[in-house]
């Protein structure tokens, strides 16, 4: 048989009630030609294999726990045949049409490397929350060449994310050494270098928001803007970028960092001047540390 045109992979943990509604959501796509790849991250029973072993087209594995998406996203993404790769979480749901219309773009738009758009909220039990999330002021913020207006201000809504497996295999795969969280923002990042972004704003996904979404701690963040200097100072230094765009991404990680303030003034502090040993003499980052630190409730 020849190999599907897309692979979609599920990390998962222990929730087999929203893994399958997540499941059926993709079976229910008006766009037939792809593989589910499950990975599950060490959940101590057996339902998510019993669940799966009850759709012909999903493929499971289950590694050792790691409390982390990125690993099981990797080896999802080791064991994934097609030309795209899509990523959703175990949690949330894709309407009908997400997959046709996002295969439609991609196919249509060889100079693109990536497609994404916003979500619908849903709460625990799936009811819409009037509430849409990852939608731009201006969709030009979200479309085309992102590198120079993404890295500290926006990330890719994961569950959208429909992506060239060659672009992949050129960025490399998840970081694994970051805290669970963030690891899909520093991704998406080096992805945003190279290729260009295409931005479509039709809701196609329900994102599920409830009490044990990863996401959900702001805490998990703060060494986040470090890992992102990483990969800019990395397109510095492969002569990507130049220096001007380099000060203007590191004010950007400045001021992403400057937001975690209340965690941790200390801490945060330090934090700044690994970022830039002379962050504070940009005038508008020193006036967002003041107002953060002695007014933002």
């Amino acid at each position: 048989m020849p190999n599907p045109l897309v692979s979609i992979i599920i990390p998962t943990f222990n929730r087999p009630h929203f893994l399958q509604l997540t499941i059926e959501s993709i079976l229910a796509q008006t766009y037939s030609d792809y593989e589910i790849i499950v990975v599950d991250d060490g959940t101590p029973n057996d339902a998510n294999q019993i669940l799966c072993q009850q759709y012909d087209k999903v493929f499971y594995l289950k590694i050792h726990n790691t409390k982390s998406p990125a690993k099981p996203r990797n080896e999802g993404i080791k064991l994934a045949k097609g030309k795209y790769i899509a990523f959703v979480d175990d949690d949330d749901i894709w309407l009908p049409n997400k997959l046709k219309k996002q295969v439609d773009i991609l196919e249509n738009n060889p100079d693109f490397g990536l497609v994404h758009g916003c979500c619908e909220v849903i709460d625990e039990n799936g009811v819409l929350q009037n509430k849409i999330i990852g939608r731009p002021g201006s969709q030009n913020v979200k479309h085309g060449d992102v590198s120079l207006k993404m890295i500290g201000n926006w990330t890719v809504m994961m569950p959208t994310s429909f992506v060239r497996k060659e672009v992949i295999d050129t960025v490399g795969f998840f970081n694994e050494t970051m805290p669970p969280a963030g690891e899909d923002l520093e991704f998406w990042a080096r992805c945003s270098f190279e290729t260009k972004f295409y931005y479509d704003d039709e809701a196609l996904v329900n994102y599920r928001v409830h009490e044990k979404n990863i996401s959900g701690s702001s805490k998990k963040y703060i060494l986040l803007p470090l890992f992102l200097k990483k990969v800019v100072l990395n397109q510095l230094e492969r002569n990507r970028i130049n220096k001007i765009q380099y000060q203007k991404l590191m004010v950007s990680l400045v001021q992403m960092q400057i937001r975690t303030l209340k965690l941790g003034f200390f801490s945060t502090l330090k934090r700044l001047f690994v970022i830039d040993p002379f962050w504070f003499i940009g005038n508008n980052s020193f006036k967002m540390f003041i107002y953060t630190l002695f007014f933002k409730k």
